[in-house]
């Protein structure tokens, strides 16, 4: 078995790869995650997933499984990425109050001097929050290192009214399109 490598330090892409290995090595690099403007978000998340893998895989022997993953809150085709500060947060959050967003998970696995990569996407549905509300949740700071400023698994899912699509993909990462990836790179071995 060759060794598994997650290119990212997120505890929730860390709890869903676990879905698929026991175990498992993380290890992160920085990577510029700026795109030009015209690359539509849901595009733009598979181009950073492939960035971020290829800078940790140049690093590693090819026989090493390189898992990576960027994941973009879109709404009317803009990109919600991390805010930068709590009024970032605040108009992330008011503009998804009582509307539908996509959330675009892009994932890449580097394997044998190649790389496989593809996009999930899942539509969600706010319930409209007052301000109050709003403020609570930033004040807690789960928004502050979040695409969309909000975490379906944590205290963010009580503003979900639905969703369409993975749990896992709006989480971070598709544990389905991952293992399809990696069942892909490696059929070859």
């Amino acid at each position: 078995m060759p060794r598994v490598i997650l290119a990212s330090g997120s505890p929730r892409r860390r709890e869903l790869l676990g879905k698929l290995y026991d175990s498992f090595e993380i290890i992160t690099s920085e990577v510029d995650e700026t795109l030009d403007a015209d690359i539509p978000p849901r595009e733009g998340v598979e181009i950073l997933s492939v960035r971020k893998g290829r800078a940790v895989a140049l690093s590693l022997p090819e026989e090493c499984i390189v898992i990576s993953s960027d994941t973009l809150v879109e709404i009317g085709g803009v990109p919600l990425g991390k805010p930068t500060s709590r009024e970032d947060a605040y108009r992330m959050l008011r503009l998804l109050s009582g509307n539908y967003h996509n959330v675009h998970t892009g994932v890449a696995v580097h394997h044998g001097g190649r790389v496989v990569s593809g996009i999930d996407s899942a539509r969600v549905k706010f319930k409209p929050l007052t301000d109050d509300e709003i403020y609570a949740y930033i004040d807690g700071g789960e928004p502050m290192d979040k695409a969309g400023a909000y975490a379906i698994q944590g205290e963010g899912g009580r503003f979900i009214e639905g969703y369409e699509g993975g749990f896992d993909t709006i989480m971070g990462l598709s544990v389905s399109l991952t293992k399809s990836l990696i069942e892909r790179i490696c059929e070859d071995d």
